[in-house]
């Protein structure tokens, strides 16, 4: 029998975010070459004509290429993406192909909203439907409590990156879309409380978004200016820097699939304080591995972050603990190797 071949079918590499960062993991993996993966780029960020474009370049791609391969590995999000993906599982079902979805939602809650019944019937074409934690086969379960969907957790994975806790200082990483859902507003509330006590610590703010709104913010709070830092969005070097330079890593998100920023951090070996949101739910200890508090507790916020401000010994000790995370669940060639198999008995 011959080794299938793979279409990937997800946004585009330049695209800002998570599934594009698994994506590019993906390809580091001996599965990419052996299955002839290819990725094909559906979205990218810009207006809506520039979107139509790579939706229709996409489109063309496909069908031309859809007859030479056996796996149809789609990457999808919530809300347009599952538009745009009903299209791509549509054809591929029209051809009998095998496919997979690969779902990396932002929250829950659409689940149970008028857009479940797009999400039911994308899942309804897959073979094999791929979530991001044990949490979001239950919350799945839940939604669509008769469904016959076969479900399978593939983790997202750390990247492989340079360590130096030479190069640590007093900074909590904020990295990622500065957003209310992402919560860097309930971040600069929670340290305006607190940052007279620490003059010598600062927020750094990795990410694109409400930045002249969080300024206000900042300002209303009366948060000095030197402590907080606004970097914008960073990749490459100027992203290892920021994580490299961190102490604490901070996301207080009401809704995420699997942060990727989060992961990040673990890979870079520093102590993760966020919400019970998403898949984080089922690999955080409290004050074990991780410090996780309720959402929308700025007090809980504030008490967490002096605990590890006021204590490296707590942040190596969690730090500890977290690398048993990284060396095992997260692992990217642990979760390649998952991969193929999948690819091998689909």
């Amino acid at each position: 029998m011959s080794t299938p071949r793979v279409l990937v079918i997800a946004t585009s590499r330049k695209t800002r975010g998570g599934i594009t960062s698994v994506v590019k993991a993906h390809e580091t993996g001996s599965q990419w070459k052996k299955y002839h993966c290819k990725w094909i780029q559906t979205h990218r960020d810009g207006n809506a004509i520039r979107k139509i474009w790579y939706l229709g370049t996409a489109l063309i791609m496909y069908l031309v290429l859809l007859p030479f391969y056996d796996i149809i590995h789609i990457h999808v999000g919530l809300k347009t993406s599952v538009n745009r993906k009903i299209i791509f599982a549509q054809i591929a079902k029209l051809f009998h192909k095998k496919i997979i979805i690969h779902f990396h939602p932002s929250t829950e809650k659409h689940l149970f909203d008028e857009h479940k019944y797009r999400i039911d019937k994308l899942f309804s074409y897959a073979n094999l439907l791929l979530v991001l934690s044990p949490q979001w086969i239950r919350w799945i379960n839940q939604a669509y409590p008769n469904n016959h969907f076969k479900m399978e957790v593939l983790y997202n994975p750390c990247p492989i990156v340079n360590r130096d806790f030479s190069k640590k200082k007093n900074h909590i990483l904020f990295a990622g879309t500065l957003s209310d859902r992402k919560g860097y507003n309930r971040l600069l509330e929670a340290f305006s409380k607190i940052s007279n006590q620490y003059p010598e610590w600062k927020i750094i703010f990795a990410g694109n978004g409400e930045i002249e709104k969080a300024k206000q913010i900042q300002r209303k709070l009366e948060v000095p200016q030197n402590q907080v830092q606004y970097l914008g969005w960073v990749t490459g070097k100027e992203k290892e820097t920021a994580f490299q330079e961190a102490s604490i890593y901070c996301l207080p998100s009401w809704g995420e699939g699997f942060p990727m920023g989060v992961l990040d951090a673990l890979a870079y070996g520093i102590p993760v304080i966020t919400t019970p949101v998403g898949g984080v739910i089922d690999i955080f200890k409290n004050g074990v591995n991780g410090l996780i508090y309720e959402t929308y507790n700025i007090d809980e916020l504030a008490k967490d972050l002096s605990l590890l401000m006021d204590s490296k010994e707590t942040r190596d000790k969690i730090i500890q603990e977290a690398d048993k995370l990284v060396n095992n669940e997260f692992n990217i060639e642990q979760i390649t190797n998952q991969l193929d198999k999948i690819y091998s008995f689909l």
